[in-house]
């Protein structure tokens, strides 16, 4: 290797450094990313985390973001600025993702009705699809968490529930930003 012109290294910056830029950490790639990408681009990446176009649009025009946790600190805050008509649009653009299926095993048959039927009364009663971040729980716990949130919050009023489903609502999104953030393509 040759050395670097004298000067170089009286600057306090390793010459190696000047080389090549050490290689970025792969969430930062994700990120860098997910920074370059057009308003346009941005926005529909964002609408697949949570389906309100302003909370996606607000996202999108405070770029670049420094760090994932920028990222995710913006999209908290824009969550908690949505309005009830907004929770409700970005609800309505939620797919209802395939209940947790049990494992095989004493119960599994009945756990999985109980499921569907506490599924079908939480639309009925509620008319919005049923939304629960279970981000951080293994598979074996999911059908057990999950029925037990139908059950649990089946028995809150209409207000008490909206609150509940925007807060879940929220922590969808922000597990999807961390997930774009990661690997934006």
């Amino acid at each position: 290797m040759t050395r670097p012109h004298p000067h170089l290294q009286r600057c306090g910056i390793p010459w190696q450094s000047r080389i090549a830029p050490p290689p970025a950490h792969p969430q930062q790639r994700g990120l860098d990313r997910f920074n370059a990408l057009s308003h346009d681009a941005a926005v529909a990446a964002l609408l697949a985390c949570c389906g309100c176009r302003r909370w996606a649009e607000r996202i999108a025009a405070h770029r670049p973001y420094p760090d994932p946790g920028s990222l995710l600190a913006a999209g908290d805050e824009a969550g908690y600025d949505l309005t009830a008509a907004e929770v409700a649009g970005a609800l309505a653009r939620e797919s209802a993702a395939p209940l947790p299926r049990a494992e095989r095993g004493p119960g599994t048959r009945a756990a999985a009705t109980a499921l569907r039927a506490a599924h079908a009364e939480y639309e009925r009663r509620f008319r919005h699809v049923f939304t629960l971040c279970l981000d951080g729980y293994g598979d074996e716990e999911l059908l057990d968490r999950t029925l037990y949130a139908l059950r649990t919050r089946l028995g809150n009023a209409p207000d008490q529930e909206r609150s509940v489903t925007a807060e879940e609502l929220r922590r969808l999104a922000r597990g999807r930003l961390a997930r774009l953030a990661a690997n934006c393509r």
